[in-house]
């Protein structure tokens, strides 16, 4: 048997809270590795390569395994589609995004058969391209790797 971790939770928290918001968390997070990042365009393939960049260059995924890098795709897909309500376009809809965004890696299951996963979590504004004319907005994506 394995520890159990709640990954999506755990990037929901990373992505949305400030880092002196996080510090009563901190002891949780031992139990996975993480990342977090930033990221704002108009462009959707710069969402998505910011997160694999930022996965990438901490360790989270094995650059070599295509089934790391597409179960990260596939999370990031998932939580774009939170964040976009449905409808994963940004420029094309005359829309832009300012997110900050975590990526866990752990195992929610207790049974070690069940293997790792990812969730990757998207917290941050969607709008118009015009200052001030934009709101919240909140993505999440788990998948096993």
């Amino acid at each position: 048997m394995g520890q159990k971790v709640a990954i999506g939770k755990m990037a929901v928290l990373l992505a949305s809270l400030s880092d002196e918001e996080l510090t009563f968390f901190r002891p949780s997070l031992s139990a996975v590795q993480y990342c977090q990042g930033k990221v704002g365009s108009m462009n959707m393939q710069k969402v998505i390569s910011a997160v694999e960049t930022a996965a990438k260059r901490n360790k989270l995924i094995h650059e070599s395994y295509y089934r790391e890098t597409h179960a990260l795709y596939h999370a990031i897909m998932e939580g774009i589609e939170g964040v976009t309500r449905g409808q994963p376009a940004i420029g094309e809809m005359s829309r832009t995004v300012g997110l900050r965004f975590a990526v866990v890696r752990g195992t929610p299951y207790t049974e070690i058969g069940e293997g790792e996963w990812i969730a990757v979590a998207f917290y941050g504004t969607i709008g118009a391209p015009v200052k001030g004319a934009e709101h919240e907005t909140i993505g999440l994506g788990i998948n096993h790797i």
